[in-house]
């Protein structure tokens, strides 16, 4: 079976989430014995992944030419993973005109009609509501989504909020958190203890606008209340693709520190005693929280930070919006070995019941052996796409089309 996947970037798991989430998808096709191809038109950087390592075979693509035509009819794929909305939009048509018979997979990554209704509410100072939610991302994300034949979802949150509020049909999505390997009590024995940590840290890609937002914050709203009661903690910030707004937030006189990517992001959470993520924008799950449960270092987070991510369980730390509150958890936390060591157990806990990758993958396998069978049962009974694959609603494809045209 090949498995093409295309993507918006090249890979880059060392510097965000969203690569480590391509990774595991790519893992759990080759677990089914699958071939699999990535092909992409954006520039790789010092960054990007090297696939071929992974026994990927790489293909650079450009946007709107027919050359990608030829080079999917001949590689003639059973399947075809579209990493966000705006892929599909792009190549989508491409792929249902040359390879009709192959299974078209979105994954979300997170909603971006929900991060981008959710900016939208804090540029205007008021609490995130439904209302929110009607804007033009979310419009082509669900297009999008009833275009393709499955659509991966990280998060319940946004399963929840796609089947109850959007009305996606149940077959449309397929529920599918971060894969990662149980904790066994042998890494737990190998943690730093409490009193051989010290100091804060948060990490993330300084290009992913809610990561900068939570960096601002640190700043301005809760470093300055965390040092009154910790003047000799220190707040270490990490992230790639730091710009000079970042790093001008740098002032060690106030021990707070931009320091730029880190060459393991495990390395500098383990050595930290808590792990801070005032996110008040965002969606999907939180890589850097899910780093730190796996590193044994306890959070504070905000709603939504913590959304999906501990579901019924207790969270690994604390969660709360108000940033008076936020700096209180961190700094009882920092100085109570008891409530860091309960954080610390809870996070092993989440880890072990919600994202064990064993686990998934079975779920994950026997989805597509189901999807492979009934590929045109399931066709069938979303009209909806169909009626979204009409000639009069494919603006996408005619306006490639007239670019190629232009650009010739």
């Amino acid at each position: 079976m090949k498995v093409l996947f295309l993507g918006n970037l090249w890979p880059e798991p060392v510097s965000s989430a969203a690569g480590t989430r391509i990774m595991q998808l790519i893992q759990a096709f080759q677990n089914m014995n699958a071939e699999v191809h990535f092909a992409c038109a954006a520039r790789k950087t010092p960054l990007s992944e090297d696939l071929s390592k992974n026994n990927v075979a790489e293909q650079i693509i450009q946007l709107n030419n027919s050359s990608f035509d030829a080079y999917i009819r001949d590689l003639n794929p059973q399947i075809v993973v579209f990493d966000k909305f705006v892929i599909e939009e792009q190549f989508g048509w491409r792929v249902k005109e040359q390879c009709p018979d192959a299974i078209r997979i979105l994954e979300t990554i997170d909603l971006h009609g929900l991060r981008k209704g959710r900016e939208a509410a804090l540029k205007a100072g008021k609490p995130f509501s439904e209302k929110y939610s009607h804007n033009d991302f979310a419009k082509r994300e669900l297009a999008s989504i009833y275009r393709c034949d499955l659509t991966l979802v990280i998060s319940g949150f946004e399963m929840k909020l796609l089947k109850e509020f959007f009305k996606v049909p149940d077959q449309q999505v397929f529920y599918l958190p971060f894969l990662v390997y149980p904790i066994s009590d042998e890494i737990v024995s190998n943690w730093k203890p409490f009193e051989k940590r010290k100091h804060f840290v948060t990490i993330g890609n300084f290009r992913h606008e809610p990561n900068w937002l939570s960096v601002r914050y640190l700043k301005t709203e809760i470093w300055p209340l965390i040092r009154k009661q910790l003047p000799e903690a220190e707040m270490c910030i990490y992230g790639s693709y730091p710009a000079e707004k970042h790093t001008q937030l740098h002032n060690p006189k106030e021990n707070f520190y931009v320091l730029g990517r880190a060459e393991s992001a495990h390395k500098v959470i383990e050595d930290a005693r808590v792990l801070l993520a005032p996110l008040l924008t965002g969606a999907g799950l939180k890589g850097k929280l899910l780093d730190a449960m796996q590193c044994g270092t306890p959070a504070v987070t905000t709603k939504v930070g913590a959304e999906g991510m501990h579901g019924n369980l207790e969270f690994n730390g604390n969660v709360t919006d108000d940033f008076s509150d936020f700096a209180d958890a961190a700094v009882s936390l920092y100085k109570d070995p008891e409530a860091w060591s309960k954080a610390q157990q809870n996070g092993v806990e989440i880890v072990n019941k919600r994202f064990q990758q064993s686990y998934w993958l079975r779920v994950f396998h026997s989805k597509i052996t189901e999807l492979l069978e009934h590929l045109e049962q399931n066709r069938q009974s979303n009209f909806t796409g169909a009626i979204l694959w009409h000639q009069s609603l494919q603006a996408s494809k005619f306006m490639s089309k007239w670019i190629e045209e232009k650009n010739k």
